[in-house]
């Protein structure tokens, strides 16, 4: 004998019972709205939101697209890593009472117009060099504002499985 009779028989107290839960949810009255004067507050980034989110990968795609020797890849990231300083910048003007412009000119600038220089001679060793100080920069910038601790690195591994650095795709 098949047992789906018994069986969806015995689970129709159980939809029977859903369906009046249902019906008594729609006829409950709804919330009432919230004052007209309660608005909702945006999020503001912290710089450690701003840094994990939009500098940080950016800093590690960058690495990798220039290990993998993927030039056109490396230049987008720069000029993505570019924009995002650009708008932490604005963004937030001063954090722990320094300028984030003037620390962003000085610790990073000149090592981003290295690799710019070594992505657009599509030379790897010269990519190598300019990105290790660049994250020396990083590194530097993070000591200025009393956060030693965070220290990035030339990544060795990605952190993006779903991406292929490889140029030949």
């Amino acid at each position: 004998m098949n047992g789906r009779p018994l069986f969806l028989a015995a689970l129709a107290p159980v939809f029977a019972a859903a369906g009046t839960t249902m019906l008594l949810a729609q006829a409950a009255p709804s919330a009432p709205p919230p004052p007209a004067n309660t608005a909702a507050v945006p999020y503001v980034m912290t710089m450690g939101d701003m840094m994990d989110t939009l500098i940080q990968p950016r800093h590690a795609k960058l690495g990798l697209a220039g290990q993998a020797h993927n030039w056109p890849l490396a230049q987008y990231a720069l000029v993505e890593i570019r924009q995002a300083f650009a708008g932490i910048v604005k963004a937030q003007p001063t954090f722990k009472g320094l300028p984030v412009g003037q620390l962003v000119d000085a610790a990073i600038i000149p090592p981003m117009s290295a690799v710019d220089a070594a992505i657009k001679a599509r030379d790897a060793q010269k990519f190598a060099a300019a990105y290790a100080q660049l994250t020396v920069g990083c590194n530097a910038c993070h000591a200025a504002v009393e956060h030693p601790f965070v220290v990035i690195k030339v990544p060795d591994a990605s952190a993006f499985p779903n991406q292929d650095f490889d140029p030949r795709h």
